[in-house]
């Protein structure tokens, strides 16, 4: 069991023995509702202030950008975020830790980023681990949309073994899923979407 300043109390075991079962798991209320709350107000106060720069495409350099994602992001880090966003990094290094032990992964290091998409923009089919780069093992998307509407759309659509999964972007849900496993997408919405997308890494080019 984990439960420290950000996350609530949450089965380590069964979380793991589903993602290596599966491939990925859905886990509601990992993360305290205060806080979650609390980087969605962050997150909007980072946006207004227009500190979020449009997201890169990595590898794909040579595809425009506009056919690939519309989101805008900002790293977590100690320096340009607030207090929410501090709570958020040492609650992720916990799980990191546990989830590493746990399913012997070697996982050492975790980067952040708020996701803020306008309406009507997505990311297409991709996967978080490049042909060159195998330094991202787990992919964690937490969500920080607070009353989203059933119709607004926006979900997280997982491309797996048997068919499309899609999630819907609700605060108090969260996904973890294998990075060089699982395809997936970031379908539209008819209203701003905020998330924070996570990545648990190891050393490149290290087997387990």
């Amino acid at each position: 069991m984990i439960a420290n300043m950000g996350t609530q109390s949450a089965d380590i075991k069964l979380i793991s023995d589903e993602i290596s079962r599966k491939g990925w798991t859905k886990v509601i209320y990992l993360f305290r509702p205060d806080l979650t709350h609390e980087l969605n107000v962050e997150a909007r106060l980072h946006e207004a202030a227009g500190r979020l720069s449009l997201a890169s495409t990595g590898h794909n350099e040579s595809k425009s950008l506009s056919l690939i994602r519309g989101d805008s992001t900002l790293w977590l880090d100690d320096i340009r975020c607030g207090d929410a966003s501090k709570q958020f990094l040492q609650a992720l290094d916990i799980l990191r830790r546990d989830l590493s032990q746990s399913m012997m992964l070697g996982l050492e290091t975790v980067e952040a980023h708020f996701a803020v998409y306008p309406a009507g923009s997505f990311y297409s089919r991709h996967k978080d681990c490049f042909r060159d780069d195998d330094a991202r093992v787990l992919s964690l998307v937490c969500y920080l949309n607070e009353d989203w509407p059933e119709n607004a759309g926006g979900a997280l659509r997982l491309h797996l073994p048997d068919g499309s999964k899609d999630i819907a972007p609700m605060s108090g849900t969260t996904v973890i899923f294998l990075s060089n496993e699982i395809e997936h997408e970031v379908l539209p919405a008819t209203k701003t979407r905020y998330s924070i997308a996570v990545w648990f890494r190891r050393h490149e080019n290290q087997r387990y």
